[in-house]
């Protein structure tokens, strides 16, 4: 089983994303007030969600012995195997830390399918080679291989790039999900630019609005009551402005994720991670 499924990309130069942010005034249902983010030594539009948690938050994230995110780590490490006890995973890619940086990489372009695959639409087509194929971006085994190798990648920088065969389909995306981060959508009336970029640092309901970085995903959440995806978080703040909420694995949410790695790419990958 010697084929690589997370070979990786040619890294060229990415376009900056400024062109795509404007400035309009935003007006708010909910109750929004100042508040400081914690534990960060970074310009605030640079900081990973992660400095955004309550103390109480970040100490548990710290503290593997009571952070749930121990027990998906965990369950990744025995699907994946060891040179004992051989799964699929470790007879085509060997041990884990081999596939460091590969989490960095995607969303990529599938020349085969034609269209971006993120990290867990291709363990889902690596699943399809094995005698036991996964089914679901949500399923509990897709995601603690996800939160395995995000972990494998901690400390890397997103290196999401087109390859010299791809570059016109792969900017015509990064250009879709540029579009839509500034849209204003659903009956609310708002864009994400609105939020992340315009009202960073400040509580809405019980949250602090962050920059929007995925550096620590896949998360879990306490009030999902277990680990989810990009893909998912992003369909709830679709559904959190009152929008349509996009199909799981849409478009829409493969390029709106390509532009926020994009926006991310001087920030390192400090996930899995937990979200209130």
């Amino acid at each position: 089983m010697g084929f690589n499924c997370f070979s990786g990309l040619n890294q060229l130069a990415a376009p900056a994303h400024g062109s795509w942010v404007f400035f309009v005034a935003l007006s708010l249902t909910l109750n929004v007030f100042a508040q400081t983010p914690k534990q960060t030594n970074l310009p605030v539009g640079l900081q990973s969600g992660n400095a955004f948690l309550s103390s109480e938050m970040q100490n548990l994230q710290k503290d593997a012995s009571a952070n749930p995110v121990s027990l998906w780590l965990e369950q990744g490490k025995n699907i994946w195997g060891t040179a004992n006890q051989r799964s699929d995973c470790f007879q085509c890619h060997g041990d884990v830390q081999s596939m460091k940086g590969s989490a960095t990489q995607f969303p990529k372009w599938s020349t085969n399918l034609q269209k971006l695959i993120n990290l867990e639409d291709q363990i889902l087509i690596c699943s399809e080679r094995t005698s036991r194929p996964l089914k679901g971006l949500e399923n509990a085994e897709v995601l603690s291989l996800s939160a395995l190798l995000h972990q494998a990648s901690q400390g890397l920088p997103f290196a999401v790039a087109p390859s010299p065969n791809n570059q016109k389909q792969w900017q015509a995306e990064l250009s879709a999900g540029g579009t839509m981060f500034t849209t204003r959508m659903g009956r609310m009336n708002l864009a994400c630019t609105h939020c992340h970029d315009q009202q960073i640092g400040k509580q809405m309901r019980a949250d602090v609005i962050s920059p929007g970085h995925p550096t620590g995903f896949p998360i879990f959440k306490m009030s999902w009551q277990g680990m989810g995806s990009l893909d998912r978080r992003l369909r709830a703040c679709f559904s959190g402005v009152q929008a349509e909420v996009p199909k799981p694995g849409s478009a829409e949410l493969r390029q709106l994720e390509l532009f926020l790695k994009i926006r991310s790419q001087e920030l390192p990958i400090d996930g899995p991670s937990l979200r209130r």
